[in-house]
């Protein structure tokens, strides 16, 4: 019995026809063309079977604790990614890669009290970032200069501590006042004295203290070294200094025998 073959161009005509199936939407979310919304779903971590033509992704109202690293699959196309309303605490150093299109960040309404710059240097291409209503006291250096493209920033309702570690925090402020959404909700937690004062309020002369006594680190390891060895030194020097006193009196004492 032989076989049937279908003539090549049929074949390319059906394939035109009859394109491959896109990738198949996660199980636990709604999916249109480029959207992918898991809202309200009860997840604990990032759907991995996205498809990599997605360029929203909603994963608001769940109970998603940490983004380890890699959290993500590949989205060259992602432009927004929204985290609004989950339970993170923790977002790793590599957990954004491969979002280097990512334009649109929600994470607020979390736990987050620590972010490092490592975090946001893949996101180049960031322009909007909501950190709203998180539990951050202060943000380190570097953090937000990691984003270039930052055009929009959102921090209210966080317990800033207005204190010298603010400072950075404040500097970066200062200089983009423009594109600092919601300034009057930019509001200190502690010291008590300073609950509810506009953090935008400050001036040069509040932090004139921590200019004054801020020190390098280069400063501290000079501390470290000369602290011990001028201990050390001085315990020789009042040795040294003692030996010839009392070898001084040992002298007088013994001078007037001799001229007996």
């Amino acid at each position: 019995m032989g076989c049937w073959r279908v003539p090549g161009p049929v074949l390319a005509l059906l394939l035109l026809l009859c394109p491959p199936p896109s990738p198949a939407c996660p199980a636990a979310c709604r999916c249109a063309p480029g959207e992918v919304d898991c809202s309200e779903r009860g997840l604990r971590e990032v759907p991995w079977s996205l498809s990599t033509n997605t360029s929203t992704l909603w994963l608001g109202y769940n109970f998603i604790t940490v983004l380890g690293p890699r959290s993500f699959p590949p989205l060259p196309g992602l432009r927004l990614l929204s985290l609004v309303h989950n339970r993170l605490e923790l977002i790793h150093s590599q957990a954004l890669l491969g979002l280097g299109a990512l334009q649109e960040l929600d994470l607020s309404h979390n736990y987050l009290t620590v972010l490092t710059p490592e975090t946001f240097r893949p996101l180049t291409s960031l322009a909007t970032l909501n950190l709203g209503s998180n539990r951050l006291g202060a943000l380190e250096p570097g953090v937000l200069g990691a984003l270039p493209q930052l055009q929009a920033l959102l921090l209210q309702d966080n317990p800033w501590v207005c204190s010298c570690g603010i400072l950075p925090l404040w500097r970066w402020l200062s200089h983009n006042r423009e594109k600092v959404r919601e300034k009057s909700l930019l509001l200190c937690r502690a010291p008590e004295q300073l609950n509810r004062y506009p953090i935008m309020a400050f001036g040069d002369e509040s932090f004139r203290q921590c200019q004054e006594s801020s020190l390098s680190s280069q400063h501290y390891i000079a501390f470290f070294i000369i602290g011990p060895f001028s201990f050390v030194a001085s315990i020789f020097f009042c040795t040294f200094m003692g030996s010839l006193m009392v070898f001084y009196h040992s002298l007088r004492r013994e001078s007037p025998c001799g001229r007996r």
